[in-house]
């Protein structure tokens, strides 16, 4: 048979919470609170202690601020730690000042309000750590042969490059212009043209040229074919 062990703390945890409990039905009482409403005080107290302190750790474990549940915790511990002074002969039991009385008259709706808040806290659980995924290692790279390589004879280094031959460039024939069709003169330009070249021929012994004539007589250089038509 296993032998049962008694841890410290937890019997001093038991004594200080027993010496709390009288301790605040004491007060109580004596601040008017008779019958079962006495000890229900120090339940009232203990609980919200108790919820204000687990609520707190639980917040630190997931990393979210406290400042609530802190609040309320020192809110019970002042609520347990003025019971404990005033009853050990500070106070008159007997004539417990209007003060207190209202205190403690006050104090179920605070310790509803504070057990309220703490009931419907949001609370999240804290995120689990992200697993990162496992690296597989890469392929070592496979050794590379070089005893065919180093069979092989060496390049040569003395042969010359081939010299480069420049392009010649390529001669694009330019379009030829197609002759002006020759236009029909007129018999009075028909004589003109006569008349200026055997003027020409006398003067010079040699045919006169159409595009002088053309000149001479004051047409377009499209008229040049027409005017050697009649030369």
């Amino acid at each position: 048979m296993r032998a049962l062990r008694v841890d410290a703390v937890i019997v001093q945890a038991v004594i200080a919470g027993a010496l709390s409990f009288s301790h605040l039905h004491d007060l109580a009482s004596a601040a008017g609170q008779g019958g079962w409403k006495a000890w229900a005080y120090p339940v009232s107290v203990d609980l919200l202690l108790v919820a204000a302190w687990r609520r707190m750790r639980q917040s630190q474990r997931a990393g979210q601020a406290a400042g609530g549940p802190r609040l309320w915790f020192l809110v019970a511990l002042a609520a347990s730690l003025g019971a404990n002074i005033a009853t050990a002969g500070l106070l008159d039991l007997d004539h417990v000042p209007a003060s207190l009385r209202v205190v403690v008259a006050g104090w179920p709706a605070v310790a509803f309000f504070g057990g309220t808040l703490l009931a419907h806290t949001p609370h999240s659980p804290a995120a689990p750590a992200a697993s990162t995924p496992a690296t597989e290692p890469h392929p070592a790279p496979a050794a590379v042969d070089t005893s065919d390589r180093d069979a092989l004879p060496a390049p040569s280094t003395d042969t010359e490059p081939a010299p480069e031959v420049a392009a010649e460039p390529v001669a694009i024939p330019s379009p030829v212009p197609e002759p002006a069709p020759a236009v029909a003169l007129p018999p009075v330009l028909v004589d003109r043209v006569r008349a200026l070249a055997d003027e020409h021929r006398s003067t010079t012994g040699s045919p006169a040229d159409p595009d002088a004539v053309r000149a001479r007589l004051g047409l377009p250089p499209s008229m040049t074919a027409s005017v050697a038509a009649h030369l």
